[in-house]
């Protein structure tokens, strides 16, 4: 074979049910929280940033150590709901973010073994037109209409084929 298979970890079907069962699982047990926010309201509400996460931590260390000198005029049980479902929030990002880059790595590595199993069957198919073996013209011409022929064309075959 004239190419590596670079990944040859495949999905069994009880693997490949198993997550579909365990990511529509996921999916119903967050979506009632989830909330629809147009770009513009992304915009406005943004993330806050390092340095302001500092800041609410540290509002929260007073509360947390010194209640007495906390606002009156906040709901300080809301904020530490918002702070504990933010945390929970935060982590729960972190671990899919590393099954996403774990999925995308392994999708990629397949994604090339399958493209240069397509070129040599393409490379084939050539071959075998050549030979006049029927029906491998039309997959050729077929396949053909994939391949940038920019920067590559033969002039002197080119003007021949036209009169």
């Amino acid at each position: 074979m004239p190419f590596d298979n670079l990944n040859g970890n495949h999905y069994t079907p009880a693997e490949k049910t198993a997550v579909v069962t365990s990511l529509t699982a996921l999916e119903g047990s967050l979506i009632a929280k989830f909330r629809n926010l147009s770009p513009e309201e992304r915009q406005k509400f943004g993330s806050i940033n390092e340095q302001n996460k500092l800041i609410v931590n540290k509002v929260r260390d007073y509360r947390t150590s010194q209640p007495g000198m906390s606002s009156p005029d906040i709901d300080w049980a809301e904020f530490q709901n918002d702070f504990e479902s933010r945390d929970f929030i935060q982590a729960a990002i972190a671990r899919l973010q590393n099954l996403i880059d774990g999925l995308v790595n392994n999708k990629i590595l397949h994604d090339y073994d399958n493209y240069q199993a397509a070129l040599t069957d393409y490379d084939f198919s050539k071959y075998k037109m050549n030979t006049k073996t029927a029906g491998f013209e039309t997959k050729v011409n077929e396949m053909a209409q994939f391949f940038n022929r920019t920067g590559t064309i033969n002039k002197s075959a080119d003007t021949n084929s036209n009169p």
